[in-house]
């Protein structure tokens, strides 16, 4: 099941930078994480669902890039990012 507009609403309104904001490196990176984490407990179960774990594999992909830039950008915001979502880096 994917994650209901209520959900990642209240994901956005938590990481935004300012009022109106879906497009920081914050907010995606939060959103795709939730997806993630979502697919990683699919996964886990349906091990033999190659589609869902490509998907997976991509969204992983995607959101190593945005830390990537966010990183090369501002090692700060990266730094207070990483700490909330909880990712081990």
């Amino acid at each position: 099941m994917a994650m209901s507009k209520e959900q990642k609403n209240q994901i956005i309104s938590e990481y935004a930078r300012h009022e109106g904001d879906t497009g920081s490196p914050e907010v995606q990176i939060a959103v795709l994480t939730a997806e993630i984490n979502h697919l990683n407990e699919h996964a886990r179960f349906h091990k033999k669902d190659h589609h869902s774990y490509r998907g997976l594999m991509k969204k992983v992909g995607h959101r190593r890039n945005l830390l990537a830039y966010l990183r090369k950008t501002d090692v700060q915001r990266y730094r207070e990012l990483i700490k909330r979502l909880e990712l081990r880096r």
